[in-house]
């Protein structure tokens, strides 16, 4: 059986406080034994926020991007090895948004998700079409491809640490949503992709989430689906009440 995953992204959002705030309440909150919980808080905050999760054995933090570098000359950017030497077992690469604003490709991707792995930072690799290509109908050339540049390059060993992230950038943050019959068409072909380069086994093996605009109201849905593992929430992470019932959607 995969490993049950909902992942929250906060992105730009909270104040330290708020920060505490909001992943205390969903540390205490009433939780699956069997979901994994992981928090994408923003970096400056891990270490506060760390205390009050450490006791809960299935909670753990992410940071939501690094360096492809090692260390270097690289004015307010973070490396794998800082990451790792916090012990935080998570970094969010690939995501939609550092695509599109700070315009990285799929070489650089790949780049980071080395460095992340080369430190034991398990990427969470996002991946996923806009609008018009998914109007075209020719999403699945596009995630292809995307994964072509990118994860399809990584060692067998390596791609086996990884989670993937699948989330069409049409439905982040606009309140549209794939329905879970999209979802799953995406993911079983995802999982399809993997199988051809890696094998069947680590293709069962490999958690593939959700991510766009999940919430209370569909994540049991989403997530009843036989490829969806879980979900890479955004907005809705940062509400805890929204992200607890979300997490209990399993």
């Amino acid at each position: 059986m995969r490993r049950k995953i909902a992942a929250g992204n906060w992105k730009m959002n909270t104040t330290l406080e708020e920060a505490k705030s909001l992943s205390n309440i969903v540390a205490a909150g009433s939780r699956p034994d069997d979901v994994e919980v992981i928090l994408g808080v923003p970096s400056l905050f891990a270490s506060s926020i760390m205390p009050g999760i450490q006791n809960y054995s299935n909670m753990s933090i992410a940071i939501q991007n690094c360096h492809q570098n090692e260390k270097g000359a690289f004015t307010g950017e973070l490396s794998a090895a800082m990451i790792a030497s916090m012990n935080i077992p998570y970094v969010i690469l690939g995501h939609s948004e550092r695509r599109e604003y700070f315009k990285e490709s799929d070489a650089l991707i790949l780049e980071k998700c080395k460095m992340a792995l080369s430190h034991g930072v398990t990427p969470i690799y996002c991946c996923g079409e806009p609008l018009d290509i998914r109007e075209s109908e020719t999403q699945n050339d596009y995630v292809k491809s995307q994964f072509e540049k990118s994860i399809l390059q990584l060692t067998a060993e390596d791609f086996s640490q990884i989670i993937i992230a699948y989330e069409p950038i049409w439905a982040i943050g606009t309140g549209k949503t794939a329905s879970p019959d999209q979802a799953q068409e995406m993911h079983a072909y995802l999982r399809k992709l993997i199988s051809e380069q890696f094998g069947e086994e680590q293709a069962n093996k490999t958690p593939i989430l959700y991510g766009g605009s999940v919430k209370p109201g569909n994540a049991n849905d989403l997530f009843g689906k036989a490829d969806v593992d879980g979900g890479l929430v955004g907005g809705a992470s940062l509400k805890a009440s929204d992200f607890l019932e979300i997490i209990n959607a399993f």
